[in-house]
């Protein structure tokens, strides 16, 4: 079984497949997958739609007419559109959230493209996160690495890098807690 199909599976996996290959099919990956951020972004923003998407009380027809609603208020019709109204019709968007996670993963393997957290002490610049894709590109075979860049002043200084499922951490912090163990030890 390969790694993607591992990772996108199960009833919210099964619905990501087929919305990436209508959207392979029509040439419109990028456009669905901006369209379904605008949606995961309402999502995220708004507690109301997290309740009313998560609710199994509204009956189906109710959800496809309030998302119609919602969908046209983001300006998102054709497929993406098309999408969400048939799986609120078949009652399981309540499970939009893992479809969304599981399309942009299979985007990213069309695309061959890796995704990276990186934090550290302090925000990083341009010019560092630009350098830490050339080498994070070259731990993952050469493939396109996007980073997300987060803040943690607790790490006192360094890095600590999940690529994958691969974790890499050079904090200061994690380094003198190695050290004080260590002093335990031998004391």
């Amino acid at each position: 079984m390969a790694v993607e199909e591992t990772i996108v599976s199960g009833m919210a996996g099964r619905y990501a497949h087929a919305l990436f290959s209508l959207a392979k099919e029509s040439g419109q990956i990028d456009q669905v997958a901006d369209e379904l951020q605008q949606v995961r972004s309402a999502y995220r923003e708004s507690e109301d739609l997290q309740k009313f998407i998560q609710s199994p009380v509204f009956s189906a027809e109710t959800q496809v007419r309030v998302l119609t609603a919602v969908l046209e208020s983001l300006g998102i019709k054709g497929l993406t559109a098309n999408f969400f109204k048939l799986i609120a019709s078949k009652r399981r968007l309540f499970g939009a959230p893992k479809m969304i996670e599981g399309f942009n993963h299979l985007r990213d393997v069309e695309y061959g493209i890796v995704r990276a957290t990186v934090t550290s002490a302090a925000a990083l610049k341009d010019e560092q996160i630009e350098a830490l894709k050339g080498s994070l590109a070259a731990l993952s075979g050469g493939k396109s690495v996007e980073i997300t860049a987060k803040v943690d002043p607790a790490l006192i200084g360094g890095l600590v890098v999940q690529l994958g499922s691969r974790m890499i951490d050079g904090s200061l912090k994690t380094k003198l807690n190695a050290i004080r163990t260590r002093m335990k030890e031998v004391g």
